[in-house]
């Protein structure tokens, strides 16, 4: 009897150590979220390591990510945490055994407290959503790495605290790589929520959004590692100017232009315009047109170096490189062009050459501030 109690014991031991076991095995291998086509970014890593190490601190990689103590950079310490509204009513960014919360205040005394669940951007600035069941909602209040302080989000009034600014898809297609939209339950014409699948969501923008589905080329690269050539996915210098453009134009042509189709469905190759009606291709180069939503593409094809050359948004953007701030990098680039060779160098007299050539951007794309409705807050 005894013997046969410990096999039995074994056997359920063994039994869980196989469940165990396989669910690893299928967490390892769940399909991505966007279909069987895609491989998921970590199945880059293998071959494209240097790469990868290097997009983890762009801004693209970083334009979405969970909420935590790390991914949230504000101030939390007392004295430092607090934004005032012009009603006497305050938010306070406080930590709790439950996670991060924005905690407004009325006379005083709590009045509505919500979690940081997900954090959106990173380089300059940062803003916040909250989940209400399956609904996602932004936070009033935003950090700006410019003022290293806290204030009331974009498009947010000055005058009191609000909570209830839903979130749509339309803000993930290019804050992340994908989240699915469930079937809405409530049809009213007043009814304008939007409920997510929670587990879905791929933060960020990975290498699949830019180089489009890569199952199949994983699958071949894997199976024929002497084959040096990329094979089953889209290189960018294979595309063509336009194509070029429309792959950076489908997030950075601004807000805009109606929306025509997904732009998760968009793949490199495709034509915007499929995608958006381009009404506002080209923007008026002013102050006015300077938001965190601006219209990068359309400013870029009014500029002289872009209707006097072939040149597309690869020229000087590495998307792979963090370089923000990397003055000397960039001014480096327009050396390949403007230069004694070209007949084309920069005239200006009372500037030294080395400074010039340390420094182009800050005379010719000089950094500019845009007056929010409560501080000033640095969006480029």
């Amino acid at each position: 009897m005894k013997n046969k109690r410990n096999w039995l014991l074994t056997l359920i031991f063994l039994g869980s150590i196989v469940a165990i076991f396989s669910q690893c095995l299928n967490l390892r291998d769940k399909q991505d979220a966007r279909g069987a086509a895609y491989a998921g970014s970590g199945k880059c890593i293998k071959c494209h390591e240097s790469i990868y190490a290097s997009y983890l601190q762009t801004a693209h990689y970083q334009s979405s990510r969970p909420a935590n103590i790390h991914s949230v950079h504000g101030n939390f310490a007392e004295g430092h945490n607090r934004v005032a509204f012009k009603d006497g009513s305050k938010v306070a960014m406080e930590k709790k055994d439950s996670g991060l919360y924005q905690v407004s205040n009325i006379n005083g005394k709590p009045n509505r407290a919500e979690r940081f669940d997900i954090v959106f951007g990173g380089v300059k600035a940062e803003t916040y959503l909250y989940w209400k069941g399956n609904e996602l909602f932004q936070l009033p209040i935003s950090y700006f790495k410019g003022l290293n302080d806290w204030s009331n989000s974009p498009g947010y009034t000055a005058t009191h605290a609000y909570f209830d600014r839903p979130v749509v898809q339309r803000c993930f297609e290019c804050h992340s790589s994908y989240i699915k939209e469930l079937p809405q339950q409530n049809t009213s014409m007043n009814d304008r929520s939007t409920e997510f699948d929670k587990g879905s969501i791929i933060y960020g923008i990975d290498c699949e959004r830019c180089h489009g589905p890569a199952a199949t080329h994983v699958d071949f690269q894997t199976a024929h590692p002497e084959e040096k050539k990329a094979r089953y996915i889209v290189v960018y210098k294979s595309l063509t100017r336009k194509q070029r453009l429309d792959a950076c134009a489908v997030c950075h042509s601004g807000n805009k232009d109606p929306m025509q189709a997904s732009i998760f469905d968009f793949k490199p190759g495709d034509a915007l315009e499929k995608f958006k009606e381009l009404r506002y291709l080209k923007e008026n180069n002013s102050l006015a047109t300077l938001d965190v939503h601006g219209n990068q593409n359309g400013l870029l094809a009014l500029s002289k170096c872009f209707l006097m050359s072939n040149m597309d948004c690869g020229n000087c953007h590495d998307t792979h490189k963090n370089e923000a701030s990397a003055i000397n990098a960039y001014s480096q680039k327009c050396m390949k062009c403007h230069n004694n060779e070209n007949h084309n160098f920069c005239k200006a007299k009372d500037i030294s050459i080395d400074a010039i050539k340390a420094n182009c951007i800050e005379c010719h794309m000089p950094l500019k501030r845009r007056l929010s409705t409560q501080r000033l807050a640095i969006f480029l």
